[in-house]
C-alpha cells in the first residue's frame, strides 16, 4: 500500500525559466523593424516619401540606441567580429567609395544610407536574438502583414467600394491606370491583389517567405500548430491571388531544393551523397537545356510572354548600355534608383511610371558597381548558398556524438537564398531593402552560430547568470 512520505526522491517541481521583460520588448522591437523593412511600401504609401524617410531614419536610431550599450557590455555575448560576413561588407564600402566617381552623387549619398541602415539592422537582429527567435520573430512579421493585408483588401471591397491611391487621395475624375493605385479592390473579382504593400509582386513573394516560415515551425512543432495551419493557409491564398510568375518559378525551386535537402539528410554515407550529387547536376544540366530549349512554350504557360513582360528589349538593354560605359566600378551606387534624379527621372518608364530598378540584380550592380561589384556580390550569395546549404543537410555535431536529430528550422536559411537567387534573375529586390536584410542576417548569422540551439550565442542570458550547458 502506498504511503505518504515527508522525504520525497525527486525534487521538488519548479516553475519555468521565464524571460526577462527587457528581452521580451527587444524581440517586439525586432518584429517591428522586420515588419517596417519588409512593408515598406505600405509605409509609403500611407505616409509619403518624408514621413517614411523618417520612420527610417527612427528605426536606426533606435537600433543604434539599443545596439551600442549591448555592445559596450557584451550582453547577450561579445559581438563576432571577425564573423562578419566580409564579402557584404566590402560592397557597402565599395558603394559608399563610388561616390568619388558617381555620376548621381545626390542618389548614391541617399541610396547608401539606406543600404548601411539595413546592414545595421541586420547585424542587430542576428546578434541579439538566437535562431528560434529569429524565426519566431519573422513569422510575427509576416503575420502582421498578411493579416493587415486582408484586412485592407476587406476594407476596401466592403466600405469604400472601389479602388485606394496612395496617401488616401480622392480618385481624380477620368481614368486612371491601375499600376498607380495602391488597392485595386480585386479581392472579389478574380484579379491581382496588392495587400498592404501595395504590388502583387512583393506580396505575393512575403506570401511565400511567409509559407516556407510556418511551415518549418510547423514541423518543428511549434506551439498553436492549428493556427499556424491557418495561417499558412492565408499565406497560400496570396500566393495563388497574386499571379506573379517570378513567385511561381520561386516556389518551384524551393520545392526542387526542399527534396533535394532531405534525400541529402537521408543519405549520411559518403558514396550516397556523391551519388545524390551527380544526381542533381545532371538534373540541373539538363533542366537547363530543356528550359533554353522551350522557354517560349514555359513562358507563355505561366501567361508570360519570352521577353519576360518587356524586360529584355525596354530595361535590360539600356541598363546594358549605360553599364558599358564604366565597366569595370561602374556608374556609382543606387539601389534603388532615385525616381527624381535627372539621371533617371523618365530614363525607363512604365505605364508612365519611372522604374526604380533594372528587374534583374546582376544587370542592376553592373552598371551601378561594375565587375568590381558583381564580384563582391557574387561572393556574398555564393558564400550564404555554401553555409546555408550544408547547414541544412548535416548533421548537428559538435563532439563525437553523430546521431542527434536535425532541426526543420536549418532548413529555412537555404531556402530563403534559393528564392533570394531565383527572384534576382527578373527582380532588383535581392539587393536592397528586406533582400539585402536577409543576406546580411542569415549571412551573419550561418558564420558566429553554426548550430541551433548550442553554444553561448544561442542561450539567453537571464538576470545575469550565464547560460546553461546543453549536454
Amino acid at each position: 500500500m502506498a504511503q505518504y512520505t515527508k522525504h520525497p526522491v525527486a525534487a521538488p517541481p519548479t516553475a519555468p525559466p521565464r524571460e526577462s521583460t527587457g528581452h521580451l520588448l527587444l524581440r517586439g522591437y525586432v518584429i517591428l523593424v522586420l515588419f517596417l523593412v519588409f512593408a515598406h511600401s505600405a509605409v509609403y504609401n500611407l505616409l509619403g516619401e518624408d514621413g517614411a524617410a523618417a520612420v527610417i531614419g527612427v528605426f536606426l536610431l533606435a537600433t543604434l540606441g539599443i545596439g551600442v550599450p549591448l555592445l559596450a557590455r557584451s550582453h547577450p555575448q561579445p559581438f563576432a567580429w571577425r564573423r562578419l560576413p566580409w564579402a557584404a561588407v566590402g560592397y557597402t564600402a565599395l558603394a559608399l567609395l563610388s561616390l568619388a566617381w558617381s555620376q548621381w552623387r545626390s542618389a548614391t549619398i541617399i541610396t547608401w544610407l539606406l543600404l548601411a541602415t539595413v546592414t545595421v539592422t541586420g547585424l542587430f537582429v542576428a546578434h541579439v536574438l538566437t535562431w528560434r527567435e529569429i524565426v519566431r520573430a519573422l513569422a510575427s512579421a509576416f503575420k502582421w502583414i498578411l493579416g493587415l493585408s486582408l484586412a485592407l483588401e476587406l476594407w476596401v471591397s466592403l466600405v469604400i467600394r472601389g479602388p485606394l491611391l496612395p496617401n488616401f487621395f480622392d480618385r481624380p475624375e477620368g481614368k486612371v491606370d491601375a499600376q498607380w493605385y495602391w488597392v485595386r479592390d480585386n479581392l472579389f473579382d478574380g484579379g491581382r491583389i496588392q495587400g498592404i504593400v501595395g504590388n502583387a509582386n512583393v506580396l505575393g513573394i512575403i506570401s511565400l517567405f511567409a509559407l516556407l516560415t510556418f511551415g518549418v515551425l510547423f514541423a518543428a512543432r511549434a506551439r498553436w500548430r492549428t493556427t499556424l495551419a491557418l495561417w499558412m493557409l492565408l499565406a497560400a491564398y496570396f500566393l495563388y491571388r497574386t499571379s506573379s510568375a517570378t513567385v511561381l518559378v520561386c516556389a518551384a525551386a524551393a520545392a526542387v531544393v526542399l527534396a533535394a535537402a532531405l534525400l541529402m539528410r537521408r543519405a549520411e554515407a559518403p558514396r550516397s551523397r556523391r551519388g545524390l550529387y551527380a544526381l542533381f547536376l545532371g538534373g540541373g544540366a539538363l533542366a537547363a537545356v530543356a528550359f533554353w530549349v522551350f522557354q517560349a512554350q514555359l513562358f507563355a504557360l505561366v501567361g508570360r510572354e519570352s521577353d519576360l513582360t518587356g524586360r529584355s528589349d525596354k530595361i535590360w538593354a539600356k541598363v546594358l548600355e549605360r553599364a558599358a560605359e564604366h565597366p569595370i566600378f561602374g556608374n556609382g551606387f543606387s539601389s534603388p534608383w532615385v525616381p527624381t534624379d535627372p539621371a533617371f527621372d523618365r530614363w525607363i518608364e512604365d505605364h508612365g511610371i519611372t522604374v526604380f530598378h533594372a528587374h534583374n540584380m546582376w544587370l542592376d550592380v553592373l552598371m551601378q558597381l561594375g565587375a568590381v561589384g558583381v564580384v563582391a556580390m557574387a561572393i556574398a550569395y555564393g558564400s550564404l548558398l555554401w553555409r546555408s546549404w550544408f547547414f541544412a543537410v548535416d548533421r548537428p555535431r559538435w563532439d563525437l556524438r553523430g546521431d542527434r536529430e536535425f532541426s526543420p528550422l536549418s532548413l529555412l536559411p537555404v531556402l530563403f537564398t534559393v528564392v533570394l537567387l531565383v527572384q534576382g534573375l527578373t527582380e532588383s529586390t535581392p539587393i536592397m531593402l528586406w533582400g539585402w536584410l536577409l543576406l546580411i542576417l542569415l549571412s551573419f548569422k550561418l558564420k558566429s552560430t553554426p548550430l541551433i540551439g548550442v553554444g553561448e550565442r544561442e542561450q539567453v542570458i537571464e538576470n545575469g547568470r550565464p547560460p546553461r550547458r546543453v549536454p
